[in-house]
């Protein structure tokens, strides 16, 4: 893709390009039955898109992702958001 794209992203998230990338590569080459990894990327989603997770909340995101094992449903994480 292109970086204007992202830089696209950037102007209107405030979230920095490198952290963009950064969090793109850590999904792209994770391992989603990894309880630990998945934990990782959830807290830095979190922390990223600014929005507090309550541990509760995290519990539900992890174990539906590493339910789902090598995939991400983010329809069904955005639902949990709500």
């Amino acid at each position: 893709m292109e970086r204007s794209f992202f830089k696209n992203i950037e102007r209107k998230t405030g979230v920095d390009f490198d952290e963009i990338m950064n969090l793109a590569n850590a999904l792209t080459y994770a391992d989603f039955s990894d309880e630990k990894q998945v934990r990782k990327i959830v807290k830095k989603v979190s922390k990223l898109a600014n929005k507090p997770v309550s541990s509760e909340l995290e519990e539900k995101i992890v174990a539906s992702i590493i339910q789902d094992g090598k995939s991400l449903d983010f329809s069904k994480i955005e639902k949990m958001m709500k």
